[in-house]
């Protein structure tokens, strides 16, 4: 198949790649036992039976990208920025074409967006003189070109190749250390506890369930415990209802600023 989505794609049994990062270090334990966790997951997945991102992408390339403008900039509008700079480039060949001035009027929206130009048309750069103009598989070579971390290579990993690693940004590291859940100092503890205590036929989408959850039910300033489908399982201090709300299967999510 070419590159392309990882939609309906399923993952190899017990295939993870994620926690190395960590090492042999002893990290803090969860809060919860397998039993809970299963069944946080377990109503995750019945609320959202196929989440996905909201980054805008076309294919691979594009996902790179949009992941990359991510930083520091909501979904909503990096979406409205690249739905216009993809419909003129698409691939690095068409990126470096259009040049770093272009890029930079399509994205200047976003914040930090002079940087982000000069780095968009480096990792084109990077992906045409060193991988052919395709996008790499593995971390290791993901993280070499411009702008893209350790988190960027694992939304691609996962959405793109439909390998299981979990992403952590701003809402997984606050519901790890608020719910107890992967009570990790650190991006990297949180994401090696999660990928140490999520079950593998929940590991794929876990951390769109996660991030979803904290975007717009366990959000950073005011909690809405009482909109929560697992406020009864939550060990959070900050929790203000012990009753969970009623499952009800939400439809796929329309990607914010598309309209």
């Amino acid at each position: 198949m070419a590159q392309g989505s990882a939609k309906n794609r399923k993952p190899a049994a017990g295939t993870r790649a994620g926690g190395k990062q960590a090492g042999r270090k002893r990290l803090p334990r969860s809060r919860y036992n397998a039993a809970e966790i299963a069944e946080i997951f377990s109503r995750f997945r019945a609320l959202r039976p196929e989440p996905r991102g909201e980054l805008y992408h076309t294919n691979p390339y594009t996902l790179v990208v949009a992941v990359a403008l991510s930083a520091q900039a909501t979904d909503e509008g990096v979406n409205r920025a690249t739905k216009h700079l993809f419909a003129l480039a698409d691939t690095p060949e068409k990126m470096l074409a259009l040049g770093e001035e272009k890029v930079r009027d399509q994205i200047k929206t976003i914040g930090l967006f002079r940087n982000k130009a000069k780095n968009v048309i480096a990792l084109s750069r990077k992906l045409i003189e060193d991988f052919g103009g395709m996008v790499p598989r593995t971390r290791d070579e993901m993280v070499t070109l411009p702008g893209v971390g350790r988190k960027t290579a694992n939304v691609v990993m996962s959405m793109a190749f439909g390998i299981p690693t979990m992403a952590v940004d701003t809402h997984i590291l606050r519901l790890g250390n608020r719910l107890g859940l992967a009570p990790g100092k650190t991006p990297d503890e949180v994401e090696a506890i999660l990928m140490r205590i999520i079950p593998d036929e929940f590991l794929y989408h876990a951390h769109h369930w996660l991030i979803l959850h904290g975007r717009y039910t366990c959000k950073a300033r005011r909690p809405e415990c009482e909109a929560c489908i697992i406020a009864d399982l939550c060990k959070s201090k900050e929790k203000t209802c012990d009753v969970p709300a009623p499952i009800v299967a939400l439809p796929q999510q329309q990607l914010p600023g598309m309209e």
